[in-house]
């Protein structure tokens, strides 16, 4: 794998996300692409034969419009990997049914939108250190939220995703920080993954 794979990797997410494919047809895309692409995080050896991602059924009432409200301060998170320390803004609190969710900016050139969520199925039913509802920085954007008029956005469960390291810890990955851990389960989503490894 090279940069200009991952860069690939990247420009296709980004497509699979804002395209006009149904749930339905974007888990199956995702999987063709875990399955595929030479930047999968899947390692080499899983992907022969992968079977494809576990996710929660769909469910509509896991897609919720929640008001924002303003937050203040920063907030760094070390990856333990080679982007060390990085630096986050606090843009703004959702209000949602599960409880306050903190939507982050990347302090860094670009910038750009990061929720990650941890919150009752984390270490059971999903990946221990939480999923990602959107991180823009990686092309995931347009479907687990969607920004609203009137400080508004919709969230949509559906498409929670584990981050790069719940496949392979060669990934490093910010995980959420406390403000960021729920303790009401979201059965929606993606499962934890069988890594064969573990």
């Amino acid at each position: 794998m090279d940069d200009l794979d991952v860069l690939d990797w990247r420009e296709r997410t980004a497509a699979l996300y804002l395209s006009d494919t149904d749930l339905a047809g974007f888990r199956a895309a995702r999987d063709e692409l875990f399955r595929s692409h030479p930047a999968s995080p899947l390692p080499a050896a899983d992907r022969a034969g992968f079977p494809g991602l576990g996710w929660f059924p769909p469910d509509p009432a896991v897609v919720v419009e929640a008001l924002l409200r303003p937050a203040h301060g920063t907030e760094t998170i070390d990856t333990g990997g080679p982007d060390g320390v990085v630096r986050y803004r606090r843009l703004a609190v959702a209000e949602t049914p599960w409880g306050p969710l903190t939507l982050w900016w990347i302090e860094a050139y670009g910038g750009g939108l990061f929720v990650p969520v941890r919150d009752g199925t984390s270490g059971r039913e999903t990946y221990g250190g939480g999923r990602y509802l959107t991180d823009t920085v990686k092309g995931t954007f347009g479907r687990g939220l969607t920004v609203l008029p009137g400080h508004r956005v919709r969230l949509d469960a559906n498409y929670l995703y584990n981050p790069s390291c719940a496949y392979d810890d060669t990934w490093a990955c910010p995980l959420a920080p406390p403000e960021n851990r729920l303790a009401t389960p979201i059965r929606a989503g993606e499962l934890v993954y069988p890594r064969r490894d573990r």
